[in-house]
Formats: C-alpha cells, sequence, structure tokens
C-alpha cells in the first residue's frame, strides 16, 4: 500500500478544485523551472534548479536524464539519494487527483537507484537504496533495497540476494 495522504472533496471531481489545494503561482513557477530542467543538456544545472526553486532534496551525482517530468504541483515532496539515474521521461508523481478524492505523498528515491526510461512514479512510493527498475514500469508500491524490479503491474523480478549471486557469478565468469 502507497503512503498517501487523502483529501475528500464534494461535488466537482478533485482537479476543479486545484487552486484550493495548491497556489496558482506556485504551479505556473514550477512549470517554467521543470520545463527549463526538461531540455538542458546540464545535469549539474538540473540539479541547481531543482534544488533552488523546487526545494526538493538530491543527492550529490544524481543524474536525471533529458525530458524527465516531475510533479509540478509538489515537487518539494519528491527526494532523490545520491549517485542515482532517472531514465529518459521518466515522471514521478507526489499527487493524484481523482473523482472523489485527492492524494498527496512522499516520493523517496534512494541512493545508488537505476530508473529506466518512461517510467511513472506513483506518490507515496520509497524506492530502497541500489534498486533498478526496469524501463517502462508503473511504480505503484515500494521497491526493496538492491532488487530488481519492472513491468505492469510491476512485480520484483529479482530480490538483492539473488541480484548479489548474480553479480557474483559475473564476477567468476569474467577473472
Amino acid at each position: 500500500m502507497r503512503n498517501t495522504e487523502r483529501y475528500r472533496v464534494e461535488s466537482a471531481n478533485s482537479l476543479w478544485h486545484i487552486y484550493k489545494t495548491v497556489p496558482f503561482w506556485k504551479v505556473v513557477k514550477n512549470f517554467i523551472f521543470i520545463q527549463m530542467a526538461r531540455y538542458t543538456p546540464f545535469l549539474g544545472m538540473k540539479n541547481w534548479l531543482y534544488r533552488t526553486f523546487l526545494r526538493m532534496k538530491i543527492g550529490d551525482e544524481t543524474a536525471f536524464a533529458l525530458m524527465v517530468m516531475l510533479d509540478v504541483m509538489f515537487p518539494e515532496r519528491i527526494s532523490v539519494g545520491r549517485n542515482t539515474v532517472i531514465g529518459y521521461n521518466t515522471t514521478i508523481l507526489a499527487h493524484e487527483y481523482l473523482i472523489k478524492e485527492y492524494r498527496l505523498g512522499d516520493v523517496k528515491i534512494g541512493d545508488e537507484v537505476m530508473i529506466g526510461a518512461n517510467t511513472t512514479i506513483l506518490p507515496g512510493v520509497t524506492i530502497g537504496d541500489r534498486a533498478i527498475v526496469s524501463a517502462g514500469t508503473l511504480v505503484h508500491k515500494d521497491v526493496p533495497p538492491g532488487c530488481f524490479a519492472g513491468g505492469n503491474p510491476m512485480r520484483v523480478i529479482y530480490t538483492k540476494e539473488e541480484m548479489e549471486e548474480r553479480a557474483s557469478e559475473d564476477d567468476f565468469f569474467n577473472s
């Protein structure tokens, strides 16, 4: 189960209540800086924009590939650890607007995580240190540290222990 806060709404769907939940000018500012970062090829500049203008926690040497789309309303609820790679065109959400409610949840991505291209990460998810998420995955639940996960629906393909065993076999055959 994802760790989200749920807020009920009356009458129209929750997206019609958007500017009751987040200030309009915050969304405009976030949109501008996210779009600038999406297109810049300079990794250090992306991280600086995210830290400075979006109040995100980004670890050293983390790399956001081209076209990564961050949550435009609540980017401050996203944290990414050190030496992590976020693949091309990945979407990271910290909110979901539904018919009868909206949900907010922190997204925590650990150190030395690899997230493949075209992945979508939903609010309230934690991805553990040294985990690998394959391309095109819908991350709808937590990913344990050190494992390899993928698919839609996402599942753990190799546990941390199986990944360590595979790495030691590779070391054996490459020596």
